[in-house]
């Protein structure tokens, strides 16, 4: 009996350490298996960094570790929209499993480029009205990813302009005309403007070298407030943006909470870095199998109101109580 009884437990034993042998051989095979991600950015490596740390330790947390059995290659536009359709051209070349992208010019260049490799976008303004998706909840084509609905919030944060400085009247706007959302976006925000009783006046900046000139504009006939949106010329530039806007005392409002991490007064908009960790997710799925058509878009359930309390003492500048009470963040 003592036999038969050994036997089977040698048996059971057998069947265990097989089965835990063909799964760890499973994995074993999983994690031979080398991936490779296309990374498109419209700003700089180094405006980006944080966002980059954000997508990338996620992704090591879901078990890919780049250059080991995840092979990235980066290209940057150094806010460059126009350099982006021959960046996408380039990655697309060398035949990714996964191009991921961020902004609304970087993700039409990848989705021009390729109507096959699987596109993870963050931070897309009208997905579907861009002609991206077919639909939010069947995204229906290779992109998909993170909206940021930015038509909503860029509003919004003239409503809170114009709490923050009620006697304002005069709003210059610094815009881009080379990205197309933006050039999408200015009638909505002048119409907008209008409805607070706010005389929108636009500012251009095409490129790094229009800054000097915006702000010797600015400094001949002051605002009484300024309004930077955050697309990717802005963002790639956003330590001299700051700079030039605090030089010359010109309370400034910005559309993404890094220009407020950067010395900006205040700013209120999605969070960027949680996009990128988002992102992660996206291509997991993608990696594992999924398909890109049949994964939702999502889009931001929170917004974040930052004011920069040093910036607005040294500018004198004093917000509602009821601002104070409101804000997500307040840098001291």
């Amino acid at each position: 009996m003592k036999t038969r009884s050994n036997d089977r437990l040698t048996s059971r034993r057998a069947i265990l350490l097989g089965a835990a042998a063909l799964v760890m051989a499973r994995r074993a095979g999983a994690q031979q298996r080398i991936y490779r991600l296309g990374y498109l950015i419209p700003s700089s490596a180094a405006a980006s960094v944080l966002n980059q740390s954000a997508l990338f330790g996620r992704l090591e947390e879901l078990g890919y570790h780049a250059g080991h059995n995840l092979m990235v290659e980066h290209r940057f536009a150094d806010g460059r929209l126009d350099r982006l359709p021959a960046l996408a051209a380039e990655l697309v070349a060398l035949k990714p499993d996964l191009v991921f992208a961020a902004g609304v010019q970087a993700t039409l260049a990848a989705s021009k480029a390729t109507r096959t490799i699987p596109i993870v976008f963050v931070a897309v303004a009208d997905p579907e009205g861009m002609g991206i998706v077919k639909s939010l909840r069947q995204p229906g084509t290779n992109a998909t990813g993170l909206s940021n609905q930015a038509g909503e919030f860029q509003i919004k944060l003239l409503e809170i302009l114009k709490e923050a400085f009620p006697k304002a009247s005069d709003v210059a706007i610094m815009y881009n005309p080379l990205n197309v959302y933006e050039v999408l976006q200015l009638p909505g925000l002048k119409e907008a403007a209008a409805k607070l009783r706010l005389n929108l006046r636009v500012i251009e900046a095409r490129t790094p070298g229009d800054f000097d000139r915006a702000f010797a504009m600015l400094k001949t006939k002051r605002a009484d407030v300024l309004y930077v949106l955050g697309g990717p010329l802005m963002f790639t530039e956003r330590d001299r943006v700051v700079a030039l806007a605090n030089g010359q005392h010109q309370a400034t409002v910005y559309g993404l909470s890094g220009f407020a991490e950067a010395g900006g007064l205040m700013s209120y908009s999605f969070s960027l870095i949680e996009q990128y960790r988002a992102a992660a997710t996206f291509i997991d799925k993608i990696f594992r199998g999924t398909s890109p058509a049949a994964l939702p878009v999502e889009q931001p359930t929170r917004f974040e109101l930052v004011l920069n309390l040093r910036t607005a003492k040294a500018q004198g500048i004093s917000f509602p109580s009821t601002m104070l009470l409101r804000a997500d963040r307040v840098i001291e």
